[in-house]
């Protein structure tokens, strides 16, 4: 699977998650600055999950009803540790689950734990679900 961080994903995270073995593209390296609509339409061409910080991408998806192949939101708050490992655990629980779903990952201010939100646009319905706690 190969994912695409939105210049909001500190570039730290990006560098972890490669080394790591993703497949991931950055906009911070390939096109500063674009606007958001251009960000999800670049992950649409690319069929690449998208990840971000930024809460307009729900707007986008929902308001305006633009496609996507895929959104994990990481709200922000956490310590940079933290975002990664819970980034890295949803993708391990929640792999190809991913796709053509909008997935809030909520942080809980410096405690490590977390939960995820799956709103599948093709279903419609909610998933919460407490993920592994962070040690």
């Amino acid at each position: 699977m190969t994912f695409l961080a939105d210049e909001s994903v500190d570039f730290n995270i990006v560098k972890q998650l490669r080394e790591a073995g993703l497949e991931i593209m950055s906009i911070i390296e390939t096109t500063p600055g674009i606007p958001d609509k251009l960000v999800l339409q670049r992950a649409n061409e690319l069929q690449t999950v998208l990840i971000t910080e930024d809460k307009d991408f729900g707007e986008l998806t929902y308001r305006l009803k633009l496609p996507n192949h895929g959104i994990v939101l990481r709200m922000d708050g956490e310590p940079l540790d933290h975002k990664l490992t819970q980034i890295r655990q949803l993708i391990a629980v929640y792999g190809d689950r991913l796709k053509s779903s909008f997935c809030v990952l909520t942080g809980k201010k410096n405690s490590g734990d977390y939960s995820i939100e799956f709103i599948t646009q093709h279903l419609a319905y909610v998933h919460r679900s407490p993920a592994p706690r962070h040690r």
